[in-house]
């Protein structure tokens, strides 16, 4: 797995997953400890409307992009990503980003618990 730690708005989303999480019932979570991503950034949106996505973007929009473009060619072997719409762009960053940070959650937790 590609490292993104201290990319763009990395502590942001790690921030938003942590928020997330206590939100979440620890029985749930440990019933749901493999899909943990999916639930916190695959089944809602983590911007919501094209201005907050655009303002979030900022001057790194094009950074943003080939980050994503890079991550679907290397696991899906296509890009499916409507660049022209901000939420997306916004949304599938924060889910590759959710994805470390679950990662090293996860890490962390089974070395805790080992």
């Amino acid at each position: 797995m590609k490292s993104y730690s201290g990319h763009f708005k990395y502590d942001e989303i790690k921030e938003y997953f942590f928020d997330w999480l206590e939100d979440q019932d620890p029985e749930w979570i440990n019933e749901n400890i493999d899909d943990i991503h999916h639930h916190c950034f695959n089944t809602d949106y983590y911007i919501i409307g094209t201005y907050q996505a655009k303002q979030w973007l900022g001057d790194e929009v094009f950074h943003v992009i080939e980050i994503i473009k890079e991550y679907e060619k290397s696991n899906f072997g296509e890009v499916t990503t409507d660049f022209s719409e901000p939420e997306k762009i916004v949304n599938m960053y924060a889910y590759i980003i959710g994805e470390q940070v679950v990662y090293e959650w996860q890490l962390k937790k089974e070395a805790i618990n080992f």
